[in-house]
């Protein structure tokens, strides 16, 4: 197998999307995402970010996130995510949903996918337990209602975990509803509670490998060679890597032997 393995903007949540393109780079990878802030997105970080990209000829997988919020209305600052996307030549958009109602937030991906087709993204639903939509059965009823060809579902190993799933879910999903996937490992359990799982999503991941999640299980069941995005928030990491590049390239080393142990390669 030859896999596609990006570098998540979550794994350097502290820097800005120029800085995670270098470091990136610096890493050896050859894609990248990052997190649209719209009240910081403006020509100049623009233009920063795609010298950035070009001096490492990186591929952009993804931009993030999109809030649908309580009541389900999207806007200006949705779009503007939306549109870095595009001018970044990403293909995928992550959003995640605080509206409770199905159809409000069904009708909110659709208007985000009729935003984002024309310029050939896909919008990927993500499911976890901090938001209105937990499950990889929500997301794929949310998906449904929503009718677009560019709606998908994001499959987090962490949050697929503790949303209660096993690998073995994943097998009655029509492969085309997944455009890529976020990868990495954490503790076998989370205290079910929202203050637990807050703090178990942005500061005890770990990289594949390192922890007790059945992670290699989860990649084996989704589509066969579907990018891979390698989203590591750790307080762990941060503290021991401060410098964004060496952050990048220690988890990766650690990646690598992960996927090395399962006869994958990476690109």
């Amino acid at each position: 197998m030859n896999q596609i393995l990006s570098l998540a903007a979550g794994t350097l949540p502290e820097f800005s999307p120029h800085e995670v393109a270098d470091a990136a780079g610096s890493a050896g990878f050859s894609h990248v995402g990052f997190t649209i802030e719209p009240d910081k997105w403006n020509a100049p970080a623009l233009r920063a970010t795609q010298s950035a990209i070009a001096a490492h000829d990186l591929s952009v997988l993804d931009v993030e996130v999109i809030w649908i919020p309580e009541g389900g209305a999207v806007g200006d600052d949705h779009r503007v995510i939306i549109e870095a996307g595009a001018e970044l030549g990403a293909p995928n958009i992550l959003a995640v949903s605080a509206e409770p109602d199905k159809d409000r937030t069904a009708a909110a991906l659709r208007q985000l996918c009729e935003w984002a087709a024309p310029a050939n993204m896909r919008v990927s639903l993500e499911f976890l337990m901090i938001t209105a939509v937990q499950s990889l059965g929500d997301a794929l009823d949310i998906v449904q209602r929503c009718d677009h060809e560019a709606a998908s579902i994001l499959v987090d190993t962490l949050h697929f975990c503790r949303a209660g799933h096993e690998p073995a879910d994943l097998a009655a999903v029509n492969p085309e509803l997944f455009a890529y996937s976020q990868i990495c490992d954490g503790s076998a359990e989370c205290a079910p509670e929202f203050d637990a799982y807050l703090e178990d999503a942005v500061d005890l991941r770990s990289a594949p490998g390192e922890g007790k999640l059945p992670a290699g299980n989860i990649i084996a069941a989704l589509p066969e060679n579907i990018p891979l995005s390698l989203e590591v928030r750790s307080r762990g990491y941060r503290d021991a890597y401060p410098d964004a590049a060496d952050r990048s390239r220690a988890i990766r080393q650690q990646v690598e032997k992960f996927f090395s142990a399962k006869n994958v390669s990476l690109r």
